[in-house]
């Protein structure tokens, strides 16, 4: 289920309960980690209609990060250290914008930190509040500036399929071999009883090999990739497709789906063998998910005269992804990213 409106206040009690501070990085089991639902209606409820008129940049942010603190239990401490993330806590940074052109300096974007990024108005007033993943902001950039971080190149065998593993050792317990899907959103947060094993889900794709996508043409991949997408979550057992442009694909199954035309896979800022904590809510029986707990479907697709023919099918974990698939030497991002937001992107999600 998700956040309602006002669940974050349990968090907020909680922290102000406790001894932490935003430096200190606490585990899934503490009650303090909010979920980014949680974390975007406390911030939003607390520093919306906040004036920030006539305070000089540093002043500003000094300011910011004093009334946020305020807004999520934690003491204000008498200076802010230079830390990577300003919020370690938490694990997010915070951007000040009154503009849609968002400016990331000397710094990658890391898609398993959290930006926390403010609507100020012409009247120098906070209007709106909205949390993203490096992840999520990646996928806004369009301008070719940001290099893809993460590659990988993918050896092939004389197998139409292949499991490369079961799954990670934290996610064994509480996976099952069954689970019926006919009322789930593919895209809903994962729950128990409802995650299936990886080795189910290969037993469940396995059959779209040989199947033909229609190919929608040149340089549309993403269409290419909603194609697949909608045939996996059938297979799978969903009853509609739905894609919230989030990672994983199909986060109800902790699933990221690739279509591969070419040996080079390309994974954006996400590595797959991080440790780093994934954004799940609630948390599966107090496990604390992380990004190499997240499974991977490769379809290998082969382009004929009829479109996309799935020709071969992998299966694997984050964990054991690079010890099947040889990781490239990614390039780094520029030292000034600049990424324009949408002009709908403080309404939605």
């Amino acid at each position: 289920m998700p956040e309602s409106a006002d669940s974050f206040q349990r968090y907020v009690h909680a922290i102000r309960h406790s001894d932490k501070t935003i430096y200190d990085v606490g585990s899934v089991d503490d009650g303090l980690w909010m979920p980014s639902s949680a974390l975007q209606n406390a911030l939003g409820a607390s520093l919306r209609e906040i004036s920030l008129a006539g305070l000089p940049l540093r002043t500003r942010s000094k300011v910011v990060k004093e009334h946020i603190c305020r807004a999520l239990g934690y003491p204000v401490p008498p200076s802010f250290r230079k830390t990577q993330p300003r919020f370690p806590a938490q694990n997010f940074d915070v951007y000040v914008q009154k503009s849609t052109n968002l400016q990331i300096w000397n710094e990658d974007l890391d898609a398993t930190r959290r930006y926390v990024i403010l609507d100020v108005g012409e009247d120098d007033k906070i209007r709106q509040v909205k949390v993203v993943s490096g992840e999520e902001l990646a996928r806004l950039e369009r301008t070719g500036t940001l290099t893809q971080k993460y590659q990988a190149r993918l050896i092939s065998t004389k197998l139409t399929t292949e499991l490369v593993t079961e799954d990670t050792d934290r996610m064994a317990p509480i996976v099952t071999s069954y689970a019926d899907l006919s009322t789930a959103n593919p895209t809903a947060n994962p729950q128990v009883g409802e995650l299936l094993s990886i080795r189910s889900v290969f037993d469940r794709l396995s059959s779209l090999v040989g199947t033909v996508l229609t190919d929608p043409g040149p340089d549309q991949e993403r269409r290419r990739g909603a194609l697949l997408h909608a045939l996996v979550s059938a297979r799978l057992g969903y009853p509609t497709y739905d894609d919230n442009g989030r990672f994983p694909d199909i986060g109800h199954q902790l699933l990221e789906v690739k279509l591969q035309t070419s040996p080079t896979i390309d994974l954006g800022l996400v590595d797959p063998h991080s440790d780093a904590r994934l954004d799940v809510y609630p948390s599966l029986d107090d496990v604390e998910v992380r990004h190499c707990d997240v499974r991977y479907a490769i379809f290998c697709g082969a382009l004929n005269s009829e479109g996309i023919t799935l020709s071969r099918l992998f299966v694997t974990t984050g964990e054991m992804f690079f010890a099947r698939f040889v990781p490239f030497q990614g390039r780094k991002v520029n030292r000034k990213i600049q990424i324009p937001l949408p002009r709908d992107f403080f309404d939605t999600g």
